[in-house]
């Protein structure tokens, strides 16, 4: 039940981010719709930016076969453009029913100041969780499901390679398992320091140790995976977490593949990993990804905050390389102090 009578009320303006074109973005005002039954409405804190696969929206590379795999929960629009894209975003329900009035929430939604969903998509943040760590919930999610895929065991040799947003939040839950060994690698010497905060032994490739039972690759290019190959064991498996998008990727499998009978299985977020499916939900991946969060050594993964009035020009120098980051966070305005916007849509 909500807590407000609707009519006769000011309608809610609403800012957002959209894609409009390769290498281009705007901040664009709609009207929101009151919430009805069982839902909320929520005036976003921080989003985050998920640099890999919002990068590939950017600049218009989402691959026609899976437009429709890859959109978000609460996108607007299509690929390429204009579409309204992302999803980390950490808000405080305004209205809606009672019992969640005043929570801090976690929700895939993307880049907007406010905005109403069912409140089944909610994800309550818990007190011990800070609002601006919380935009990492969906990237500490995706790592959850690579680990339910991969399923490391007692004294397992693993490496993480590509110490980026997704590879080093697979390494930090990993550096909780009792592994035998345990290597985050790449070929940024500037990223031992990383590692090292984290507590987790670095590499560079050359230098990895050889025979894991397990390699979970990250850096999204062909050279680790082909790094991949050489340093799982036999019959070992290699969990591929990169996504491509367009780019064609040519793989040595002519050489000792097939003789060491090598396994490589994709990880993907969009369903729970095949062995907790019949068992967890998206929601319980969720619950327990925020949960993890409490941990302050996540902080390490957020590299800069930025304004929301800001975002089309941060989105594009994350882009050409001019702002390096893991994870940039946007923090919104005021209700009082709203984002300057260029169209209005309804």
């Amino acid at each position: 039940m909500s807590t407000s009578n609707n009519a006769g009320q000011v309608p809610v303006i609403a800012t957002a981010y959209w894609t409009v074109g390769p290498e281009k973005g705007e901040l664009r005002r709609e009207e929101l719709p009151p919430p009805g039954p069982g839902e909320a409405l929520v005036r976003a804190l921080y989003s985050g930016i998920s640099k890999g696969t919002e990068m590939v929206v950017h600049n218009a590379r989402v691959p026609e076969c899976v437009a429709k795999e890859m959109a978000a929960p609460h996108q607007a629009g299509s690929f390429p453009s204009p579409v309204k894209f992302g999803y980390l975003s950490v808000g405080v329900v305004e209205d809606g029913p009672a019992d969640w009035l005043g929570k801090t929430i976690f929700c895939l939604h993307p880049h907007q100041d406010r905005y109403v969903v069912p409140v089944e998509y909610l994800t309550e943040v818990p007190d011990n969780v800070p609002a601006r760590r919380a935009v990492l919930t969906g990237t500490v999610e995706t790592a959850v499901n690579a680990l339910w895929e991969a399923g490391p065991r007692l004294g397992d040799r693993v490496a993480v390679i590509g110490a980026g947003l997704v590879g080093g939040m697979v390494a930090q839950l990993l550096g909780t398992f009792p592994l035998g060994r345990l290597q985050l690698i790449d070929v940024d010497p500037a990223k031992r320091a990383f590692a090292q905060t984290l507590g987790i032994d670095f590499s560079h490739p050359d230098d990895a140790l050889p025979d894991c039972d397990i390699v979970i690759h990250c850096s999204a290019a062909q050279s680790g995976l082909e790094r991949a190959l050489q340093l799982v064991g036999d019959e070992g498996e290699i969990i591929e977490m990169s996504w491509y998008a367009d780019r064609n990727v040519t793989l040595p499998l002519g050489e000792d593949f097939h003789a060491r009978r090598l396994s490589i299985r994709a990880s993907q977020v969009g369903v729970v990993a095949r062995a907790r499916r019949h068992r967890r939900t998206n929601a319980d991946r969720l619950k327990l990804a925020v949960s993890l969060l409490s941990d302050p050594v996540f902080d390490t993964f957020l590299t800069g905050t930025s304004g929301f009035s800001e975002l089309p020009d941060v989105v594009q120098r994350l882009s050409d390389g001019s702002l390096d980051a893991l994870c940039h966070v946007i923090g919104y305005p005021s209700a009082e102090d709203p984002a300057p916007a260029t169209e209005t849509t309804r």
